[in-house]
């Protein structure tokens, strides 16, 4: 039971720290990849589409994206979608290639995305503290319903903070690498 009960919360803790990972990746650090636009949808025959499901996209250099639609009838479709999104990009068709420029971040915007990244960080490690409460509940109502004992109990309250600490050190450390990323000229 005790078992079950680390496994669930290893496995929620997992998806949370990969949920960080996935949100920090869309944070613009200055340098292109591919993975910036992956969010951004376009109008694909009135079904809203991911870029990525339409276009090819790759880097052409370490500040520019390059997008290569399927379909010629798409580029100006895709352009407008990444123009109106939220990263502030402004793309530029060249004959059947649109290519997105990175602008270089003031330093004023670093600090922006900085205090993002932290604000991200700091509910994935509420996520964190938000599974371990409820795994510790569950561990107390077995103890009141006796199907554990009062020794198992705090065993197993103490290898869950064991898991939840290891988490939150490798969001402290996520959270490092993009800072660094961040601030990096």
């Amino acid at each position: 039971m005790i078992a079950d009960i680390k496994k669930s919360t290893e496995q929620k803790m997992q998806k949370s720290f990969e949920a960080l990972k996935a949100d920090l990746g869309k944070v613009r650090t200055g340098r292109a990849h591919a993975g910036l636009l992956d969010h951004i949808t376009v109008d694909y025959y009135g079904t809203p589409t991911l870029i990525s499901q339409v276009a090819n996209i790759s880097l052409a250099d370490a500040r520019t994206i390059t997008v290569a639609p399927w379909e010629k009838k798409m580029l100006s479709v895709i352009e407008k979608s990444i123009r109106n999104s939220d990263l502030g990009l402004n793309p530029v068709t060249v004959g059947e290639l649109i290519r997105v420029p990175m602008p270089p971040l003031t330093e004023e915007r670093r600090r922006d995305l900085a205090k993002v990244v932290r604000h991200e960080a700091e509910t994935a490690r509420v996520a964190m503290r938000n599974i371990r409460r409820d795994a510790n509940t569950h561990l107390k109502d077995l103890l009141k319903e006796k199907k554990i004992a009062e020794d198992e109990e705090r065993r197993g309250q103490d290898e869950i903070q064991k898991i939840t600490d290891r988490h939150i050190a490798e969001i402290d450390k996520l959270l490092q690498i993009k800072e660094a990323e961040l601030m990096a000229i």
